[in-house]
């Protein structure tokens, strides 16, 4: 029978939500395992990539622009975003797809941008307009950059890249924030209702893999790196469906939906009744069903999820 495999978030955004019935006596009679937490143990828990690693921005630049001109450089992500100054310091608000970019802005902003990279020895382009890229040199130091995921809502200095090989990504941030700042067409995005761009987030830097593979043939995700791998894998890659159309082995990857209650009601609990489902929170804590444990009827149903 197929399997599907829930990659979600933490377990611990659930607190305090009470299970369906039928769904908490599936999981109290589930096989249960804590493993390593973190997205991306998560994710090495399900793709297998050679060297190891998730390298978002070569992922996506495959699926953005195709295998052979992602495969020509090394690439980190250079997103629009929206910073906001507050009492305490300044909050990142907003990255790439929640600003409503258009290609409008990129026309209007990335001729303004391009000369400050250039002159470091990095091309800036932008083929979609939430993700920006830089082009850079084989073997260019770079330091560890937060994703948007973990950062976002979050003061910036608290993730703010450490050590030697950051200083001059620092002072690049200083002059694209002035360049931003001072640039006519974010007066234009005020005037509509959005937000400034006012900064770019760099993330997701490396190489483009040389292999992937997974645990299931087929992966639903929205995430454009995961389905950057699987493209690369040669893995059957869609978005993602409702459940009732998710067919074969699969992972359905949904750690970027926020609504945990729909989450429990549209994904889990139909995944339970199917009878053969594993799911995998990214706080380490996995449940693994099967029909056959429909008669460990002495086990009591799970009130609550807990990591």
């Amino acid at each position: 029978m197929a399997r599907l495999t829930l990659l979600l978030p933490a377990a611990s955004r659930f607190a305090g939500i009470a299970l369906p019935p039928a769904l908490a006596k599936a999981l109290g009679r589930a096989d249960r395992r804590q493993a390593d937490p973190g997205e991306p143990e998560l994710l090495a828990r399900h793709f297998d990539l050679t060297p190891r690693g998730w390298p978002a921005a070569a992922l996506t630049r495959l699926l953005d622009a195709g295998e052979g001109e992602a495969r020509g450089a090394s690439w980190l992500r250079a997103d629009p975003a929206h910073i906001r100054p507050d009492i305490n310091g300044a909050r990142l608000l907003g990255v790439g797809a929640n600003l409503g970019m258009e290609q409008a802005d990129v026309d209007a902003l990335l001729p303004a941008l391009r000369p400050l990279f250039g002159d470091a020895g990095f091309a800036l382009d932008a083929p979609h307009p939430t993700r920006w890229y830089l082009r850079l040199q084989a073997g260019t130091p770079l330091p560890a950059f937060a994703s948007p995921d973990q950062a976002l809502g979050d003061d910036v200095f608290d993730h703010a890249p450490r050590g030697d090989a950051a200083r001059r990504w620092r002072a690049l941030e200083s002059e694209l924030q002035i360049t931003l700042h001072n640039h006519p067409h974010n007066v234009a995005r005020l005037a509509s209702g959005r937000v400034p761009v006012n900064a770019l987030w760099f993330w997701g830097g490396g190489n483009l893999p040389d292999a992937v593979s997974a645990t299931a043939p087929t992966v639903y995700s929205d995430d454009p790196a995961v389905l950057g791998a699987a493209r690369l894998g040669k893995l059957q890659g869609m978005p993602l469906p409702a459940i009732d159309q998710a067919e074969g082995d699969a992972l359905v990857d949904l750690r970027g939906q926020r609504d945990p209650r729909a989450l429990l009601d549209r994904w889990l609990a139909p995944a339970a009744a199917r009878g053969e489902a594993d799911f995998d929170f990214a706080d380490g804590l996995s449940f693994a069903l099967s029909s056959s444990q429909r008669w460990r009827i002495w086990r009591r149903p799970l009130p609550a999820l807990s990591a």
